[in-house]
């Protein structure tokens, strides 16, 4: 309500000024009310354009840079040479100062200054714009030139968030005379001649009268740190006056006029002070963006050094970033943008709580924000960077720009450079590795060396494995969140194999080297390489001479469900059912069909014992040497997921209802062996005992939860027991005390602790 009730004022306010216009004579020379496009206005309110005070700071300086820029441009044609009554030059550069007594803070330009009727037009009109008119009037040929960024005629209100009272002085080239206007921010403005007289030689001076809880900005070190936040690459020299002290010898006055009057021992006691220091003030002027902008520079003119010096101080990281790409987008959207890989992950970086901060937007080098939660897709909050476009609105809120079509553009653009990046780390590797092996067959032989490549980083060692133990699951997470790059995302995943643990393997590599007749990409899951290798189906496509992939991470299993296939091969789960390695011939199949006959008895007997455990009993047709394997439904839930499922359910039982595959491998003599039981009695005790004990352990093995374990291991007690003729229901033995010899008097001491305790 009162938001609504203060809106409704402003606007009354704003449209009775709009329509009196009055001019009210002062003391100061005319009061006038300002006009203003209520819509403008209304929009500005509703955006809510200023959320952060320090801003002001930010909108003065852009405005003096724009005043510079001008400058420049109309000097080319027309150079002019002005000075002020001291007969001094304006200087191309803001500079900012400040008295803490007196609450002011002053900011003064040597840019193009403004006549009387630019101070009512440009400062007396909400929603005017006199760089939006300068370039309108320069055409298109200086828009190329110029790099403007006032042009919404609303940054220097910003000042009221701090400001009692302003006031602008302002020399034009083209006035002779140096004019003020002062407002309070209070629906009046009023303009006069400088009483002054031409202090400026040309250019503005702003002069803030600061509120009481604004003089924060009355500090250096708050100063500092605003300009370096939002102004530090305005490409004009930004100068800070700062009081400089100074340790300097006391003169020796007091020594001359004692010895002159004889006294030899005062002499030498003021002899002694001409060691002692005194402290002398002064004020200097300090330049505060020292740091370039790097990005609007061509990348043949930088070196490694410029882009790791600037990623440092970016980013504040001690280490040079891994690698980095430099470059501009043209087209419908044009801008310019530095993407850097950090040399390793931050510790919080899949924290959601916190923001990350990476990538700093800029507008015409004026930076607006780094709290873009969107500008890159969260599975690459990793990459940091400076973007800065010509296109996007200065002068707009954080919420409206992120609904910016504009920026919806840049973020694809981006998103494409930064896997191009990541592509090409690997490349390179690839022609590290190959030259390297070139010299490993041919020492004597000339290999050509790579030349570097403006604006990327030059690599000299393989890189990508670090990369992929570093962020490996960042672009795991973008495989499942990222469709539209998810095929980019797919050739960048890497794991090791059954055909070498240590060496990272991409899907792209593992096709080319797999046998024609393979029908697709064999992966594993588990918790560890050592975990996988003790499964019994890596034995089976280790015998076949198939490569596995190891997938350890618990991300994988949603991976492997967003990639259906890649180069047209589909990725094999080897532990799911109906995984079909080797194409079986006609006499194969008839030889199949005849042996499922002959065992159905034991594939019915499995299945009723097990009931509702399983969903289906078959004889395997993998080559292993246990008997029994426990798999999953081809298009059911896996082990690993299950358990990943039970895990985020805190106790929920949403993944016990997992289903199960029985293989049974008929080869194995104790398969035989109770096949043979069963057919001559399918109620055998034993045979079922040894049944479900096997169940339970081939469970065990394909990573699956044992349903009952206290049944398990007193089954499996009981088995032992009967493999040395111990009877399953033989009670424990009692024990003969008397053939322990102990003396009386240890008895005793025995029984006595037994009391104390």
């Amino acid at each position: 309500m009162r938001f609504t009730t203060v809106l409704k004022a402003v606007v009354l306010t704003t449209l009775v000024f709009a329509i009196l216009g009055e001019e009210t004579a002062t003391t100061k020379g005319t009061s006038t009310a300002f006009t203003a496009d209520v819509a403008k206005m209304l929009d500005i309110l509703v955006n809510s354009l200023y959320t952060k005070r320090e801003i002001f700071l930010r909108e003065i300086i852009s405005n003096g840079s724009d005043a510079l820029d001008k400058v420049r441009f109309m000097y080319l044609t027309e150079a002019k040479d002005p000075k002020n009554d001291a007969g001094e030059s304006p200087t191309m550069d803001i500079r900012i100062s400040f008295d803490a007594d007196s609450r002011e803070l002053t900011l003064r330009d040597g840019g193009v200054g403004m006549t009387k009727e630019d101070l009512v037009n440009n400062l007396g009109q909400l929603g005017s714009s006199g760089t939006k008119r300068f370039v309108e009037g320069a055409g298109d040929d200086a828009t190329e030139d110029q790099n403007l960024i006032g042009q919404f005629g609303v940054g220097f209100y910003s000042v009221f968030l701090v400001s009692e009272k302003v006031r602008v002085s302002s020399k034009h080239d083209n006035s002779e005379v140096q004019w003020s206007w002062e407002s309070s921010g209070d629906g009046a403005y009023f303009i006069y001649e400088d009483p002054r007289g031409n202090t400026l030689g040309r250019g503005c001076e702003l002069v803030l009268s600061l509120k009481k809880d604004a003089t924060t900005f009355l500090d250096a070190d708050k100063i500092k740190e605003t300009v370096h936040r939002y102004s530090e690459f305005i490409h004009f020299p930004i100068l800070l006056e700062e009081t400089k002290v100074e340790k300097v010898a006391k003169k020796a006055e007091e020594a001359d006029a004692a010895s002159e009057e004889g006294d030899v021992a005062d002499a030498e006691k003021t002899d002694k002070k001409e060691d002692e220091m005194e402290e002398v003030t002064s004020k200097v002027w300090n330049v505060i963006n020292e740091n370039k902008p790097i990005w609007t520079r061509k990348p043949e003119e930088l070196t490694e050094n410029d882009y790791n010096n600037f990623y440092k101080s970016l980013t504040r990281d001690y280490d040079d970033p891994m690698q980095y790409t430099h470059f501009s987008a043209e087209g419908e959207v044009e801008f310019k943008a530095v993407l850097f890989v950090p040399g390793r992950a931050p510790y919080n970086v899949f924290d959601t709580s916190v923001a990350a901060n990476n990538i700093r937007l800029y507008v015409r080098r004026v930076f607006i924000t780094d709290e873009f939660s969107d500008l890159l897709p969260r599975y690459l909050n990793f990459i940091k960077g400076v973007v800065d476009s010509d296109d996007l609105p200065l002068n707009v809120s954080r919420e409206v720009l992120q609904e910016s079509r504009i920026l919806k553009i840049i973020k694809k653009k981006l998103v494409r450079k930064a896997l191009t990046m990541l592509s090409d780390i690997h490349d390179n590797d690839k022609k590290i590795e190959e030259r390297e092996e070139a010299k490993q067959a041919d020492p004597d032989a000339t290999i050509e060396e790579p030349e570097a490549i403006p604006g990327k980083k030059f690599q000299t060692e393989v890189m990508y494995p670090k990369f992929w133990e570093e962020f490996g699951k960042n672009l795991r997470l973008g495989m499942i969140e990222d469709g539209t790059n998810r095929a980019r995302l797919t050739k960048l995943l890497r794991y090791k194999s059954s055909k070498d643990e240590e060496k990272l393997t991409s899907l792209e590599e593992y096709v080319d080297r797999m046998p024609e007749t393979q029908q697709g990409i064999y992966f594993l899951t588990g918790e560890s390489i050592e975990k996988i290798k003790q499964s019994p189906v890596l034995e089976d496509a280790i015998n076949r001479g198939s490569e596995v992939l190891f997938m350890t991470d618990s991300i994988d299993e949603y991976v492997v469900g967003h990639v259906t296939d890649f180069a047209g091969k589909k990725l094999v789960n080897l532990a799911k059912d109906d995984v079909k390695m080797d194409g079986a011939t006609k006499k194969a199949k008839a030889i199949a069909k005849k042996r499922k006959e002959k065992y159905q008895p034991l594939t019915k007997w499995f299945k009723s014992i097990l009931g509702t455990k399983v969903t289906k009993v078959k004889l395997t047709t993998r080559k292993i040497s246990e008997a029994l394997i426990v798999a999953s439904p081809q298009h059911g839930v896996s082990a690993g997921m299950n358990r990943i499922m039970k895990g985020q359910t805190l106790g929920d039982k949403a993944g016990d209802s997992v289903k199960r595959v029985l293989e049974l491998n008929h080869l194995h003599p104790l398969v035989d062996e109770l096949f043979k039981r069963v057919k001559v009695d399918n109620k055998d005790e034993t045979a079922e005992e040894i049944g479900l004990a096997l169940f339970d352990v081939a469970a065990l093995q394909g990573g699956f939860e044992v349903d009952d374990t206290q049944a398990f291991a007193k089954r499996v007690g009981r088995l032992v027991r009967q493999s040395v003729d111990i009877a399953g229901d033989a009670p424990l033995i009692e024990e003969d005390l008397s053939e322990f010899e102990v003396e009386e008097e240890a008895e005793e001491e025995a029984d006595e602790e037994k009391e104390e305790l």
